[in-house]
């Protein structure tokens, strides 16, 4: 049984995946987010057997079925990402699931949803090298709502403590220290105004460790890259939304607190 349903919250994901493909590609674009899908090379609008998530692209051994133009791979790796933590989220939360099914819901929907809009941050910070103010003020507006209603990852009504406001700008602040010092060369302001969001999302003992893993991450990750990659040295600028998006992913699954 936990299989099955493990299986079918991972589908969901591949499903909300496909979606959030949609926004990655058109967002800050002409296009609008409703419309049909088409190649973006020849203009082929795809049959509903080219749209199945992750299938289709396996399928067509990812190449679009008229030009042969090879599709993104970014497709099946956020639909996959997305399943995958859609089907995380699923067993993080399997007692409630069993038990109050209106609690588990509305619990789900909300961490989905915050970590759906966390996956098109960082997905567009590693392509575009920027994070759009529009997703960082939506996720920010989310979880400070959150904040009265999900109490330690669970529906919990109730008043948020002093830290619980503070947790949000505590965890910012040193982001914002970094960009004003630097002048923006270490930190981009963007990363500041996400933290925000992970400070309230997370709480702050779950929210210091998730970046603290993000730093170790990019400090492993940018240091592999300038030894074996000739496109990155010392002064290359490497995104690092996707980093924090882990290290919170992490830090949450996992109910990290290295420094409590």
């Amino acid at each position: 049984m936990l299989t099955i349903l493990t299986i079918i919250f991972f589908v969901l994901g591949l499903i909300i995946g496909s979606f959030l493909n949609v926004v990655i590609f058109r967002l800050n674009t002409s296009r609008s987010f409703g419309g049909r899908s088409l190649c973006l090379s020849c203009q082929h609008v795809l049959h509903w057997y080219e749209l199945i998530p992750l299938f289709s692209f396996i399928a067509l051994g990812g190449r679009c079925s008229q030009c042969k133009t090879k599709i993104s791979r970014q497709y099946p790796i956020v639909e996959f990402l997305t399943g995958l933590f859609f089907a995380a989220l699923f067993l993080k939360f399997q007692d409630l699931f069993f038990l109050y099914t209106i609690s588990f819901s509305l619990t789900y929907a909300y961490y989905a949803a915050a970590f759906s809009i966390l996956l098109v941050i960082s997905v567009y910070d590693l392509k575009h090298k920027i994070i759009p103010d529009e997703l960082s003020l939506i996720l920010g507006i989310f979880t400070f709502i959150g904040l009265f209603f999900f109490g330690n990852f669970g529906l919990s009504p109730h008043i948020p403590s002093v830290l619980e406001f503070l947790s949000g700008i505590l965890i910012a602040a040193p982001f914002a220290l970094f960009w004003l010092v630097s002048s923006g060369r270490w930190m981009g302001l963007g990363d500041a105004k996400l933290a925000i969001s992970l400070g309230w999302l997370l709480g702050l003992s779950r929210a210091i460790s998730g970046v603290v893993i993000s730093f170790w991450i990019g400090a492993i990750i940018g240091i592999l890259l300038i030894v074996f990659s000739k496109n990155h040295g010392m002064k290359s600028e490497i995104p690092f939304a996707p980093y924090l998006v882990l290290g919170t992913v992490l830090a949450f699954l996992f109910e990290l607190h290295l420094f409590y």
